[in-house]
């Protein structure tokens, strides 16, 4: 009897490692990481670490990034703005450290978020931990881009890529 009790629990052992292996495995997910990194003319080192939701024949401000509602910009675990020194974006002072990176799309104009809270799954968003908010205009991306995907210039100009959008903001 206490043979086949641990059998049985060896089995599940087992299949408990497998199944937290597999979920460990991020590069398997619908929407998959990404990470891009820059060092700036300035010395800064700007990166964002994210995972890229695809459009799938959605549309940006219905389905994917609702417009005029607080979103994570990405998937899974909140988007990571980081700067290795202080820097200003859009103009406005933003300490160095890692940041949450949040925006509420619009039609006309988008507001990007740098939140204090950094390290979470979903959008367990806080106003009051914003750092920074800046206001951007979106535009017309040159190429349709299938998953959402930043660009980072060593000029500092940053882009959002997703679907047609292209929304960009400036760090220096």
């Amino acid at each position: 009897m206490n043979k086949k009790i641990a059998i049985i629990l060896g089995m599940l052992v087992l299949a408990f490692n497998i199944n937290v292996k597999a979920q460990a495995d991020k590069s398997k997910r619908a929407s998959p990481p990404a990470k891009v990194s820059e060092t700036l003319k300035s010395g800064a080192t700007v990166s964002i670490d994210y995972s890229q939701p695809s459009v799938k024949g959605r549309a940006i401000g219905k389905e994917i990034a609702p417009y005029g509602k607080v979103w994570r910009t990405g998937a899974n675990e909140a988007t990571v703005f980081e700067t290795s020194k202080d820097v200003k974006i859009n103009g406005k002072a933003l300490p160095a450290g890692k940041y949450g990176l949040y925006s509420i799309p619009g039609e006309n104009e988008w507001t990007i978020i740098f939140n204090k809270t950094w390290k979470q799954w979903v959008t367990n968003y806080t106003e009051s931990d914003d750092a920074l908010r800046i206001k951007v205009k979106p535009g017309t991306a040159k190429d349709f881009s299938e998953k959402m995907t930043f660009t980072i210039s060593p000029s500092g100009e940053v882009k959002l890529l997703c679907g047609n959008e292209a929304v960009p903001f400036t760090v220096k």
